[in-house]
């Protein structure tokens, strides 16, 4: 296992992240995604502790709390010290009917650590994150609360989730000005099938030095190796039932035609290859892989053993590559001979 720090701190987290989704009963919205019960993650969570997982996400709505509740007593049930692992864990969707049981204001946030920590059977939660963009708060009310939190030490680090790149810039910039905790993180959706996270967000990231950790790195199972042009519904497969996240399809079926030949040269499967591209990014602290089987768990632990080649690497970024779009086009243009004469439109054409 490899690790990095989480963004511009100094914690060591593991560059595969346990994602906890899919414990529980599989109520509600969550019966696409998985049933894991108590014995099967403890047996997830042993074998992720074997191979050098330190990292573990979980989040207050995952099946109505019982993904932190399992992840929680799996921990104590193998004896895992709680210095040993890093928990992430997530605020801000729906828990209860009334008009405050969501969003990112400070009762719901207060509230919100409280019921976390019990499920958890912590005290003190390592990454607490703003699961959503709520566009009825203040900005600086989320923060204020999210560094009462780390002042009282029931959270160490704060990140967010699915937002926008001038919504975490502003965040930044209010944390600076008002001497608030920062957020060290970003969890968000990228993978080599869906690159938009490279237009606007992936910059501010790096120039911030806040850390990315990724969700679906799979694009909900449609990068795993069960789809195909001639299988669009494959069996035993959440995304045929549940088609999310968004893709480009037949931008996909093109993009999974170049990974086959490269996953047959390398003797593993489609999934493998594309958490080793992700993983080859520099912007990228942590990808984050879910599991309902101790075998697709093996098979995605073994991505960190993969290195592609730079040849490997420019065949899939290539197929992957991102339309131009206005500014991203005239950026390169207006720039080219910034440091010495060049040929503007010579570059553009290429």
């Amino acid at each position: 296992m490899e690790y990095a720090t989480l963004g511009n701190t100094g914690l060591l987290v593991s560059k595969l992240c346990f994602g906890t989704m899919t414990f529980g009963d599989g109520r509600g919205i969550f019966k696409a995604v998985g049933a894991v019960g108590q014995a099967e993650a403890d047996e997830l969570v042993k074998t992720s502790i074997e191979r050098g997982i330190n990292f573990y996400d979980t989040a207050d709505v995952y099946t109505e709390g019982e993904s932190e509740k399992i992840l929680g007593q799996s921990l104590r049930n193998l004896n895992i010290a709680r210095k040993d692992v890093v928990i992430a864990t997530k605020v801000y969707g729906r828990v209860g009917p009334g008009r405050n049981d969501v969003g990112a204001s400070r009762g719901h946030i207060m509230d919100g650590v409280e019921a976390s920590l019990r499920g958890l059977q912590t005290d003190h939660i390592d990454l607490y994150q703003i699961h959503g963009n709520d566009s009825v708060t203040p900005v600086e009310e989320t923060l204020r609360a999210l560094d009462t939190l780390v002042q009282q030490g029931k959270v160490r680090y704060i990140g967010c989730s699915n937002w926008q790149a001038w919504k975490i810039a502003k965040a930044l910039g209010i944390s600076e000005l008002r001497n608030l905790a920062r957020f060290d993180s970003l969890q968000a959706y990228y993978s080599i099938a869906g690159r938009d996270l490279e237009r606007e967000v992936v910059p501010l990231l790096e120039s911030e030095k806040v850390g990315l950790m990724v969700w679906s790195p799979l694009a909900g199972g449609l990068l795993s190796g069960k789809f195909s042009r001639t299988n669009q519904k494959a069996a035993d497969s959440r995304r045929s039932e549940y088609d999310f996240p968004i893709v480009d399809k037949e931008r996909t079926w093109k993009i999974l035609d170049v990974i086959d030949p490269i996953a047959k040269a390398h003797g593993c499967s489609p999934a493998r290859i594309s958490l080793a591209w992700l993983l080859a990014k520099p912007v990228v602290t942590s990808v984050i892989i879910g599991a309902k089987s101790l075998d697709q768990l093996q098979d995605n632990l073994a991505a960190v053993e993969l290195t592609l080649t730079q040849d490997e690497l420019g065949r899939l970024d290539e197929v992957s590559a991102l339309p131009l779009e206005y500014p991203g086009w005239v950026l390169p243009f207006q720039g080219a001979d910034r440091l010495g004469p060049a040929d503007r439109w010579e570059l553009l054409r290429s």
